[in-house]
């Protein structure tokens, strides 16, 4: 059968996997286009932030090539999340100086994030060390989340609504996938998710939906702003 193939996803599957992947590398692509358009520097420095995720992406679809006996290629896959993620608050708070906003000296979300994976899969690094660099992704993550919101409240011509609710959106995957773990290996049974081809897929999707977001966000965007550049009165936002 193809499935021995191409591992433990099946094409749908792995169509999914790629499409998610190919569209965060497009969005950071399109974002640091924009800020080229706008000659915002800052801007064009959040696009390349977004470079170290679309990196650790690799590392996962290779992790699954291997019908994922590998388990340093999903360590490294995050680790390199982590540094994307520090990255991505580093670039938003960069933007918000440029924008005149202050930013709090203390962190924001650091309790909100607990993530504790049930089934998680094996950890070359070992399960603690594994569980670190998770939780303490997640915490950075957040924290870019909340002041990408306080960057759009003062600067809301930098991202747009669905570009933020796309970045947003990543939670709700991350959710259902840490539940969708738990139905796979709990009640239907199999060794971890990516045995469970349906449920892994599924959670995959909102990942895709997620990224999609961000592309048409930063689309919208860009078409919005060149639209305004002969215009001498002050447009309102979309």
């Amino acid at each position: 059968m193809y499935l021995s193939m191409i591992g433990l996803l099946s094409l749908p599957n792995w169509f999914i996997h790629i499409s998610s992947s190919l569209e965060w590398g497009v969005a950071a692509f399109m974002i640091y286009r924009y800020g080229r358009i706008t000659g915002r520097k800052d801007i064009c420095f959040f696009g390349l932030s977004m470079l170290p995720h679309w990196v650790g992406s690799f590392f996962v679809l290779a992790y699954h090539t291997t019908t994922d006996s590998i388990p340093l290629l999903l360590d490294l896959s995050e680790t390199i999340n982590l540094f994307g993620s520090i990255s991505l608050l580093w670039a938003t708070l960069r933007i918000m100086n440029a924008s005149g906003t202050a930013t709090p000296a203390t962190g924001i979300m650091a309790g909100l994030c607990t993530i504790m994976i049930a089934g998680k899969p094996q950890s070359y690094m070992g399960e603690d060390i594994f569980d670190a660099i998770l939780q303490i992704s997640s915490v950075v993550y957040i924290t870019f989340l909340v002041m990408l919101v306080r960057l759009r409240k003062k600067d809301p011509f930098v991202f747009s609504k669905l570009t933020i609710a796309g970045f947003w959106f990543v939670l709700v995957f991350i959710s259902v996938t840490v539940f969708f773990m738990y139905l796979a290996t709990e009640v239907r049974g199999f060794q971890s998710l990516s045995h469970d081809d349906l449920l892994h897929g599924s959670a995959e999707s909102l990942l895709t939906i997620s990224n999609l977001m961000i592309v048409l966000g930063i689309h919208h965007q860009t078409r919005w702003y060149q639209k305004q550049l002969p215009l001498r009165s002050g447009p309102e936002h979309p």
